[in-house]
């Protein structure tokens, strides 16, 4: 009896993980067909597209059949980017268009939108993850560091967007993806050019998102911790010099891929935000609203540590 009765179990429990990694399955094939009905074929513009989040999502959705515009200041790490796409060999796409972009200069958002639609007729979805992170105090950054972190990172994102949404409004369907980030709802010290240009890319974002539902274009606004990416290597200092530092936060962070196929399912699901983050700092947005006496205490003492 005792034979049969581990016979049984041994039978019952291998019956059920098989039925468990068989539904399993069966999702995973409905989320793979759930996006690419959602992508395919859609026209995607992705700033900041030489590397890091950008480059991820360049990947993720060229994977799922979109038509994959790659936009920067770099065109030679772009080119590697699209030989990288080709080389994937994805059947039924289109292949990877680059154009140059500084999005320091206002001068070049028409432009820029006018050769997209040149190209491509049009634009399905608008991914303004391009901008640059700081790395100092207050005290020490000069009006020409926050005056450029907040050209690039808000005035940058805000006027392509405006650039944009003529032709999106007049098809009637678009979506607009802001990538900000978790400082962009909470501020720490050593970053607060950064933090300023990210919350004003929020509220942006949330007036757009509410002018724009009449017009059936989505909004989101994509918050996320740390990644594994050059940002602080390529953040600025007080006097402008790039930080050239990876800094342990940053190194330990989510892997840029994962945190791009997040970003893309909030784009399939049309979610109006985001928050891709680890514990640490989802809790800090927490405390910022629930107990903000005791989220300031502990800035307090973290700039202390950091000065």
């Amino acid at each position: 009896m005792k034979s049969l009765g581990v016979s049984w179990f041994l039978k019952y429990t291998g019956l059920s993980i098989s039925v468990a990694f068989g539904m399993l399955h069966l999702y995973n094939k409905y989320i793979e067909r759930k996006r690419r009905n959602a992508l395919e074929g859609k026209v995607v513009v992705i700033t900041g597209a030489s590397s890091g989040i950008g480059e991820a999502l360049a990947h993720v959705f060229y994977e799922y059949g979109c038509n994959v515009i790659l936009a920067s200041r770099r065109k030679s790490e772009l080119e590697r980017v699209k030989q990288n796409l080709l080389s994937k060999k994805v059947e039924n796409t289109v292949e990877p268009v680059v154009i140059e972009l500084d999005l320091a200069d206002k001068n070049q958002f028409e432009l820029f939108i006018q050769k997209v639609h040149d190209v491509c007729g049009k634009i399905d979805i608008l991914i303004n993850n391009g901008g640059v992170s700081h790395r100092d105090s207050v005290i020490n950054t000069k009006m020409d560091v926050y005056e450029k972190i907040m050209n690039i990172n808000y005035f940058g994102s805000v006027g392509l967007t405006k650039a944009a949404l003529p032709r999106m409004i007049e098809q009637k369907s678009g979506h607009i993806v802001f990538i900000s980030s978790v400082q962009g709802l909470i501020a720490i010290p050593d970053r607060s050019a950064y933090a300023a240009s990210k919350h004003a890319l929020q509220a942006f974002g949330d007036s757009l998102r509410a002018e724009m539902n009449q017009y059936n274009i989505n909004v989101s606004v994509v918050s996320p911790g740390y990644v594994k990416t050059a940002v602080s290597l390529n953040a600025l200092t007080g006097s402008g010099d790039n930080h050239g530092v990876m800094d342990k936060s940053t190194a330990c962070g989510f892997a840029a891929e994962y945190c791009a196929i997040k970003i893309l399912d909030t784009v399939v699901q049309k979610n109006n935000e985001l928050v891709v983050s680890q514990f640490t700092p989802r809790l800090a947005i927490f405390l910022r609203q629930a107990a903000p006496s005791l989220y300031f205490w502990i800035m307090a003492k973290r700039a202390v540590k950091t000065t």
